[in-house]
């Protein structure tokens, strides 16, 4: 059935790109997480879905993974806040890539979450940082980076530092971005099945959540915290049954 989500997912994932008006769920009050299901038709996976994202990784199985291979190249263009988060997006013709299951997937676009929205024995992270991949069959695979509070990261002071502080505005990175410094140097993971960690919940979607995290400065996590004015986080999903591989 993976390749029928793949479309809904890349649906879902233009929806989020567009704009936050385009919908009307939100992290607090009656448009919260726990209503995103009862908000609109197209949302019921969010309470029905039994693949949902994020999770928490606590007992895992041991298969072997193959090495992630990144081959981030160009770098994002575009830096957005649409209301529920900061996006950076990458230019269409982007070399931005990863090698997963013998397939290329092309980075579609960044976005962060504070806190961090998977949680690793109960542990929630400073934040998160989520790369969505889309590979020829309109398919997603998520890579998932997570920070510690801790030294500042030099990189993302290039996006802080043109980050619009209101919603629904768009500006260029005006640095040279590399993304590669935006990944730990072990690459190792965890992968599992889940969905997008927003409405519409779309699943099929491949999670890579790396085992490394990065840090970012206490700075650097409150003006992201400042300028969405809330947490940013989907609460962890139950399982159903589904592993988490390693």
């Amino acid at each position: 059935m993976k390749h029928v989500y793949g479309k809904a997912a890349l649906l879902a994932l233009s929806m989020i790109s567009a704009s936050a008006c385009a919908s009307h769920w939100s992290y607090k009050g009656e448009s919260s997480p726990e209503h995103w299901g009862e908000l609109d038709e197209a949302y019921k996976t969010c309470n029905s879905g039994m693949n949902q994202s994020p999770i928490n990784i606590d007992s895992t199985v041991n298969a072997h993974l193959s090495p992630l291979q990144t081959h981030y190249i160009d770098g994002p263009v575009t830096l957005t806040n649409n209301g529920h988060t900061i996006q950076a997006s990458e230019q269409a013709d982007t070399r931005d890539t990863i090698t997963l299951d013998k397939q290329t997937w092309t980075l579609q676009q960044f976005h962060f979450h504070a806190p961090s929205e998977n949680t690793v024995h109960g542990k929630h992270y400073a934040m998160e940082m989520h790369l969505v991949h889309k590979n020829a069959k309109g398919e997603l695979t998520v890579v998932a980076v997570m920070f510690d509070k801790g030294a500042a990261n030099p990189e993302l002071n290039k996006l802080w530092s043109v980050m619009p502080q209101q919603a629904e505005l768009n500006v260029s990175i005006k640095q040279e971005l590399n993304l590669n410094k935006l990944l730990p140097e072990d690459k190792t993971y965890w992968r599992f099945s889940g969905s997008l960690t927003t409405p519409p919940c779309s699943e099929g979607v491949t999670w890579i959540v790396l085992k490394h995290p990065l840090t970012v400065s206490a700075e650097q996590l409150e003006k992201f915290t400042h300028t969405m004015h809330h947490d940013n986080n989907r609460p962890v999903q139950s399982l159903h049954g589904r592993l988490v591989v390693e």
